[in-house]
């Protein structure tokens, strides 16, 4: 707390004054908490002084998962490292330009002046400015230090010189840094240093729950501790492991007849379908639990000079939802080698056919591939069409064929939208043989020799039996040339 109070002092973050009359001071509290690293351990201890009323409802711009696992695929494939570093009470760092005043902080009241509050000149951790606040000066920084920011990610910029590049993504607080030059990545973090109170960290390994290992060839990321912290919490960490997540003969519907579970569960109404949880729903989760037991430690490859190519999988299966008949569909999307997004969920509407299921679900992907597109291009890619890789024909022909027809008039107009991208050259709708349709494993419950050979061709394995770069890349070079 002292260590707290004396940031407040050395940023200037206050000014004790008489209150101004009508003013109403917000109120302030301590909170503690753990900053573990990724083997689980506490490697610091923080005591933060927080505006008292809705302190969590906080907002600041923060990059999507997504593009965090782009830019390490990115990084990955150019051979760069990237490094990491925290600022230190990094909300303090932000200017505010409203007025606001805080009562002083509990067990650190002024003996003398028991009446005063404190005038805020710079955010404090709590006030919904204070994100925002913080955002707005490291961009400031960033501009005038010559970066360029991402056109549609506003948390990453980029800084070319003499032939260089350096990639900058930044998530709060936290800064993930790296470039084709070692002596521009220091002399950035000397940079950072002199302007913010920053903690340098090293190589980057541990970033929201990612945990990941640089090698010279390959980057591996996976989530062993978050895997094991939830095993745990769930009391499942002696479980039999399985192989799979899901039977290939499971089907979950609504199990009217069938035994309710312990009533924590039964009391516990699934909004979405209008029932009670039933013990077969019970052990259809601990199935998935028992799966993680079996891969603990497995993840995502990413290998240097993999190819850049961008381009996606999709599958829809029809009605597969027993209890109100909406479809599921499947998506992934991956950077030449490396699995960087995938999807499964149901759609929002019932579907009346398989051709209105498969166009919808299509319609709604080419959106996200187009985001990719787009924040690929502020790493200096450009694509022409991107494959977008579907094994039925029906969503092709619509989408190839501009007249409306008994079959597609009823189907809404926005969902056309993959119509006009596909007029414009935005991507290309390709067919591909089932078996070598990767978005499958999301969409239904393979047998375990294709699960195991649609994981692999996703880049997910463990740390042991990882497929070796060449390989991968042989698998990838026979499927596209069965595609061309």
């Amino acid at each position: 707390m002292h260590e707290e109070l004396e940031n407040f002092e050395r940023n200037h973050v206050w000014d004790l004054v008489e209150p101004p009359p009508n003013c109403r001071p917000i109120g302030t509290k301590w909170v503690f908490k753990n900053k573990q690293g990724e083997d689980g351990m506490v490697v610091r201890n923080k005591a933060r002084l927080k505006e008292g009323i809705d302190y969590e409802e906080t907002f600041a711009p923060v990059a999507r998962l997504e593009a965090i696992r782009i830019l390490l695929a990115f990084v990955a494939s150019k051979g760069f490292k990237l490094q990491q570093m925290d600022v230190k009470s990094v909300f303090l760092n932000g200017f505010i330009e409203k007025e606001v005043y805080v009562r002083q902080p509990p067990g650190f009241e002024s003996a003398r002046f028991l009446d005063r509050v404190y005038k805020l000149r710079k955010a404090l951790y709590g006030l919904k400015q204070a994100p925002r606040a913080w955002y707005a000066r490291l961009k400031s920084f960033l501009l005038k230090s010559g970066f360029v920011m991402g056109s549609v990610d506003q948390t990453l910029f980029l800084l070319s010189r003499g032939g260089d590049t350096l990639i900058v993504q930044i998530y709060v607080d936290n800064i993930i840094f790296g470039g084709s030059s070692h002596a521009l990545v220091s002399s950035f973090a000397e940079q950072m240093s002199r302007e913010f109170e920053m903690s340098l960290m090293g190589e980057l390994q541990f970033f929201l729950g990612l945990q990941i290992k640089q090698g010279p060839e390959e980057t591996f990321v996976h989530q062993a501790k978050y895997t094991k912290d939830i095993l745990k919490k769930f009391e499942m960490g002696d479980s039999k492991p399985m192989t799979t997540p899901m039977s290939t003969n499971t089907a979950l519907d609504a199990d009217e007849d069938g035994r309710r579970p312990d009533i924590q569960f039964a009391i516990c109404l699934c909004a979405r379908y209008q029932a009670s949880p039933r013990t077969s729903h019970r052990q259809a989760v601990k199935r998935i639990f028992r799966y993680l037991k079996f891969t603990p430690e497995f993840g995502l490859w990413y290998f240097s000079g993999s190819s850049l190519s961008l381009r996606g999988f999709l599958d829809a299966d029809h009605a597969s939802c027993r209890i109100n008949c909406k479809s599921t569909f499947g998506t992934c999307q991956l950077l030449g080698t490396s699995l960087v997004s995938w999807s499964s969920r149901k759609q929002v509407s019932v579907s009346l056919s398989t051709t209105e299921a498969e166009y919808i679900t299509a319609a709604s992907y080419c959106s996200q591939l187009l985001w990719m597109k787009a924040t690929l291009s502020d790493f200096g890619l450009r694509f022409g069409k991107i494959p977008l890789l579907v094994d039925f024909t029906s969503a092709i022909s619509v989408a190839k064929n501009p007249v409306l027809h008994s079959r597609t008039k009823h189907i809404d107009v926005r969902f056309h939208f993959l119509r006009d991208h596909y007029e414009k050259g935005d991507i290309d709708l390709v067919h591909i043989v089932s078996k070598n349709q990767l978005a499958d494993i999301f969409t239904k419950p393979p047998e375990f020799g294709a699960f195991v050979r649609l994981r692999g061709e996703l880049g997910v394995e463990g740390v042991d039996n990882a497929l070796i770069k060449g390989e991968i890349e042989s698998q990838w070079t026979g499927l596209i040339a069965l595609l061309v």
